[in-house]
């Protein structure tokens, strides 16, 4: 379990693959800089985990890679971004692997595409619009952090899934109850993990 911030970069710095970008903790101290910035003028994160940002949003987001191989290759597909929590975090860490960031607010997506310019996250692309509107392709991996319930996730992500893509779902503690609500059917292509930001959290992985 990550404990606090300090251990929140270390295990960032651990899942940065050096070997591609020896830039990725710079990167993200940017990033930092810049949405801490960024919270004052639009709602990103809540402002009391700010002071907590590496373990709850940073970290948060790294800790998805420990599920996806690093040979892994294939569009990144990253629901209701919000503040590019994982999408941007994703992009940083994986420099080689496309990273889809899907975000339909204008305000958010804006700061978003600011961002992945600033950053010369050229592998990044932001859609600025409702998932029903974006143009469907064959996502590796699919994954959403507090954007809808289980079923409503899994039937506006379907158009993008194939028999290879990997589901990474954070879902805090609601994780087992959503996952226990779905079909027979349906909960056997999943299980739940633990979060390592959160001992109370979890997170849905595809089988």
């Amino acid at each position: 379990m990550i404990a606090d911030e300090d251990g929140a970069r270390r295990y960032v710095a651990a899942m940065a693959d050096t070997s591609a970008d020896t830039n990725a903790m710079d990167r993200l101290d940017r990033l930092v800089a810049a949405l801490l910035e960024e919270n004052q003028r639009q709602n990103l994160i809540s402002r009391p985990s700010e002071a907590a940002i590496w373990l709850r949003h940073i970290a948060d987001s790294a800790q998805l890679l420990r599920f996806v191989p690093r040979e892994t290759f294939g569009p990144w597909l990253d629901l209701g971004t919000g503040a590019g929590f994982p999408g941007l975090v994703i992009a940083v860490l994986r420099p080689d692997q496309p990273v889809v960031l899907v975000e339909s607010r204008p305000l958010r997506a804006q700061w978003l595409s600011r961002m992945a310019s600033e950053l010369a996250l050229d592998h990044c692309r932001i859609e600025a619009r409702r998932i029903e509107a974006v143009e469907a392709f064959a996502a590796r991996v699919i994954s959403a952090r507090a954007f809808a319930p289980l079923p409503r996730l899994l039937d506006l992500s379907a158009r993008f899934s194939t028999a290879e893509t990997s589901f990474l779902l954070p879902k805090g503690r609601s994780a087992a109850q959503e996952l226990s609500a779905l079909p027979a059917g349906a909960r056997a292509l999943f299980h739940v993990e633990q979060s390592l930001t959160d001992p109370d959290a979890g997170i849905i992985v595809s089988t």
